[in-house]
């Protein structure tokens, strides 16, 4: 026990880092000690995959602290080990820092879904990203009372979102959101939507952190779906990273919510075929419907879109 933190099971899991030196990753080793879990090897990064290869059970956490890290060595190192974790169900945990997040959503491609993914994380973060990725079998994880507020606030918060625009889909004929393929050009056109319109209600919901400060009115899941569709109608792409800072919150959040939001299929990855080390996210085409449709129904309603 530390602190807030109760953990049930971390010593059974034994931890791999990966490194650009054997002296890296002292926040995640410090970390690691504090939930009472053990560091069974430290290997530089451009080892980490021939190293992996060699594991035999129990199956270990796979950390990857990419601090210090060269562009081409992260993403080479996270594509092979990600596919590698991936194939073998091991939990896995990718550190970055803010410049990195699209490299590493590329590297990943739709292994992102399987792996935690930190942004310059604070302890806290990194006990919570640990302590869950050691869990197996049924071992309790309990944190502490914010952070599992936290945590519902933000499965309550996607599942609103899809639930809204499933029930606005099925109004308009039938079916949920997810299950059909509609194309936006479908939808209707008496709303009039302008990504200028849409620009200015993300204007106007930064302007309140200016005035109430930050923290205050965090939406994030709105405020990317806001953004992608804004981009949609001005036929732009959005890189992983630019939607993180849409978000107005930690970029660590931001990437949890992204792949929320992409579990309910309401937005895509794709990698940039013109940049490796780049993924851009969309809307889906029945997010992008959904989106217009709501629009509309606001509008027939006189109700302001905020």
């Amino acid at each position: 026990m530390t602190g807030d933190f109760v953990f049930d099971g971390a010593r059974a899991a034994p931890f791999v880092l990966a490194t650009v030196d054997a002296g890296g990753a002292t926040a995640a080793q410090e970390a690691i000690a504090l939930i009472g879990g053990q560091v069974t090897a430290h290997v530089a990064l451009e080892d980490a995959a021939a190293a992996l290869s060699a594991v035999q059970e129990p199956a270990p956490v796979v950390v990857i602290d990419l601090e210090g890290a060269a562009d081409d060595l992260a993403h080479d190192v996270v594509g092979a080990v990600g596919a590698m974790v991936r194939g073998r169900a091991w939990r896995s945990i990718v550190a970055m820092n803010v410049a990195q997040i699209d490299l590493v959503v590329a590297a990943l491609g739709d292994a992102a879904d399987d792996v935690q993914l930190l942004c310059a994380p604070d302890q806290a973060e990194w006990i919570s990203a640990l302590a869950v990725a050691a869990a197996r079998g049924g071992r309790a994880v309990r944190t502490g009372d914010e952070e599992r507020e936290r945590f519902a606030r933000l499965n309550a918060e996607v599942a609103r979102i899809a639930e809204m625009l499933a029930r606005i889909g099925e109004r308009d004929g039938g079916g949920r959101a997810e299950d059909r393929r509609m194309t936006f050009a479908a939808a209707p056109t008496e709303a009039d939507v302008t990504a200028g319109a849409v620009r200015d209600v993300l204007r106007a919901r930064r302007l309140r952190d200016r005035f109430f400060g930050d923290g205050l009115f965090e939406d994030p899941a709105w405020d990317m779906l806001l953004d992608l569709f804004a981009a949609r109608l001005e036929g732009g792409r959005v890189s992983v990273s630019s939607l993180c800072i849409a978000a107005a919150v930690a970029p660590t959040t931001a990437l949890r919510w992204i792949a929320k939001l992409t579990s309910v299929r309401l937005l895509d990855r794709a990698p940039d075929p013109a940049d490796r080390r780049r993924a851009f996210v969309a809307l889906t085409d029945d997010a992008a419907s959904a989106m217009h449709r709501y629009i509309t129904t606001l509008a027939e309603a006189r109700l302001p879109l905020v």
